[in-house]
């Protein structure tokens, strides 16, 4: 049990640290767009959100060392051992919320990526061991479908929790506000994993391949 925890902390901590800083760059400069060129001005204070969002990227290692990381060190290295254990607790969900129609908006699509996940995680790896660049290429896009694939169990079980305490008769607001979120991220940001996922197999002879373009 502590050697499967210690391989999960390792897992996660690439990507929490990369997924999240660079959603909450995304989010700053969205919050920064609500205020159109006012955004700019010191005294609605969204510049320094902006300021302070953007340095996380790059605090602890920058979030392309992360993706290295995560995709060289955390899982190819280890032929993917560390995220079959996550995958377990994906699976268990999936088992227990399967056949449960309030559900399948979250577990139809989580469960969808984690079959994908074994695959894809696969070709980049027999891609890696012919041309190195090749892990350098995906590492990025891999990252955040892997953060989609984590945040997706966690919104899914929250979602679950939400659900219970609704038909169990409980009308605090929270449950509501937890479930209209989980349905947000499944319905507008879950589903870049498709392109994501598009990228990183397009490989790295386009991203090396560059004489041409700077002559």
């Amino acid at each position: 049990m502590r050697a499967d925890s210690a391989d999960l902390v390792a897992l996660l901590t690439p990507i929490v640290k990369a997924f999240v800083t660079d959603n909450g760059w995304t989010a700053t400069m969205l919050g920064q767009q609500v205020f159109g060129g006012h955004g700019y001005i010191k005294e609605w204070g969204m510049e320094q959100f902006v300021r302070d969002a953007r340095i996380n990227m790059i605090y602890e290692g920058t979030n392309g060392i992360q993706a290295l990381d995560l995709l060289g060190r955390k899982i190819l290295s280890n032929q993917g051992a560390s995220l079959k254990k996550f995958g377990k607790l994906i699976g268990q969900l999936v088992e227990e919320e399967g056949v449960n129609e309030k559900m399948a908006e979250f577990i139809n699509p989580l469960a969808m990526l984690g079959d994908q996940m074994t695959k894809f995680t696969t070709e980049i790896g027999f891609k890696g061991m012919q041309n190195p660049d090749e892990v350098g290429a995906a590492s990025v896009d891999y990252l955040r479908v892997a953060g989609h694939l984590v945040f997706g169990y966690f919104f899914a079980r929250m979602a679950q929790v939400a659900l219970r305490e609704i038909g169990s008769g409980n009308t605090d607001p929270f449950y509501q506000g937890k479930l209209q979120t989980a349905r947000f991220y499944f319905a507008k940001l879950f589903p870049e994993t498709a392109s994501l996922m598009r990228s990183a197999r397009a490989g790295s002879k386009s991203l090396m391949d560059t004489d041409a373009a700077l002559a």
